[in-house]
């Protein structure tokens, strides 16, 4: 058995297979199985609040209601009635037009090789040519469950997102971990 460690051009395969195989189950998480589909609601004056967003030509960005540019004026008078009275959130705002998934797609699965690569990376600096299968699965399941999901907890901390869709997110995090792991450790050099 060959006890020198691995390095990345030694893992371009497992990289790529990875990436595809992650791209092809989150396609099935979020189009045939839609379990996330229930993470969004509708607002019951859609047209009136689109108005209103409208009329204050608001760009593609991300907003907070109320805006507060300096956390000292939260504790203002104004501040804190509009707090009270609501409607206090983030939103997004993305491009006018059609959705063009295309684009959101093309970015996601250069997110998934990105994670893959640097799942390769940690594995190229702690496990040896011809490791057994386990022992790659566990670093690498680690690592990308890591990167799929570990900032996804922050999302429901400090922007208030629903607990069940940070959960499912995870959920689906450690899925694409596994299914990472798997491949790594299927494809590890011998």
């Amino acid at each position: 058995m060959n006890t020198a460690m691995v390095s990345l051009g030694n893992l371009w395969l497992p990289i790529i297979v990875s990436a595809v195989v992650v791209f092809i189950a989150s396609s099935v998480l979020h189009m045939v199985l839609k379990y996330h589909n229930a993470d969004y609601m509708g607002l019951s004056n859609e047209d009136a609040v689109r108005a209103a967003i409208n009329a204050g030509r608001a760009t593609p960005g991300q907003y907070t209601i109320p805006y507060c540019a300096n956390p000292k004026e939260l504790s203002s008078p104004e501040k804190v009635q509009k707090l009270t009275e609501g409607p206090v959130g983030i939103l997004i705002l993305r491009p006018t037009g059609p959705v063009q998934m295309g684009g959101f797609l093309g970015t996601w699965f250069i997110f998934l090789l990105v994670i893959s690569y640097f799942t390769a990376y940690v594995l190229s600096r702690t496990i040896q040519f011809g490791a057994p299968y386990l022992a790659v699965f566990r670093i690498a399941g680690t690592v990308a469950w890591m990167g799929y999901a570990g900032a996804e907890i922050t999302n429901s901390v400090w922007r208030s997102q629903p607990w069940s869709v940070t959960t499912k997110n995870v959920i689906d995090g450690l899925i694409y971990g596994l299914l990472t792991a798997g491949v790594f450790g299927w494809l590890w050099p011998r």
